[in-house]
């Protein structure tokens, strides 16, 4: 059987027309994007241009001012939106009292766990193995982050909204976060992508966003 066309096949995500205000100042927008299984988008732009705000948005955080969001064809939901998409940001997430192991077992309570993968692989393949009772309170800036790449790796999501996920991580941190792109792509993932940094272009052929500043 032949694999269907991808021009007929909608988007992941798709957002036509959106915009944000912040009291009543237009921070970006309108503007129109699309994401297709298999594809990652990189989202250039200065501090202020709304980066974040618009990942925030995509993933349900943030309502936009104007414009709609579309999950597979279809008008987004919170409930469409959850299931989608699993979002990385400066706010990573952890409750610092839980340990390591507790926070991902709270993160699969709440999302599901992907077919294929445990805890123990999970963070054996970010590099913190035997870490699983250390608070998350407890940890370095980059194994924090490393914590954050885990929940990625075993919730479902299908489409990652990566915040700057380069930040706080040393050159092996930085290809870990390419590799697990790339592999997240070839499954049949997509991945929406903010840098400003050095190492702001993944290791995966990308289309760019370029917004504007403000």
């Amino acid at each position: 059987m032949n694999a269907p066309d991808q021009a007929t096949v909608p988007p992941l995500l798709e957002a036509r027309g959106v915009s944000f205000l912040r009291n009543d100042e237009p921070i970006f927008g309108p503007l129109d994007l699309h994401v297709r299984a298999g594809e990652a988008l990189l989202v250039h732009g200065g501090n202020g241009s709304g980066k974040t705000t618009l990942l925030r948005m995509l993933a349900g955080l943030l309502p936009p001012a104007s414009g709609s969001i579309h999950i597979d064809g279809a008008p987004a939901s919170h409930e469409s939106v959850a299931r989608a998409t699993s979002l990385l940001g400066h706010l990573l997430g952890h409750k610092g009292e839980l340990s390591v192991v507790e926070n991902l077992r709270f993160a699969i309570g709440m999302c599901g766990c992907r077919k294929g993968i445990s805890i123990e692989l999970a963070l054996a393949s970010v590099g913190l193995a035997g870490q699983d009772d250390a608070p998350a309170r407890r940890l370095s800036a980059g194994q924090k982050k490393r914590l954050a790449l885990a929940r990625m790796l075993l919730v479902p999501a299908r489409l990652w909204l990566l915040d700057e996920p380069y930040a706080n991580l040393d050159l092996e941190g930085i290809a870990l976060v390419n590799r697990m792109v790339e592999r997240h792509l070839a499954t049949g993932g997509a991945a929406l992508i903010t840098s400003h940094g050095a190492y702001a272009t993944p290791a995966v052929r990308s289309r760019v966003l370029e917004m504007a500043d403000a």
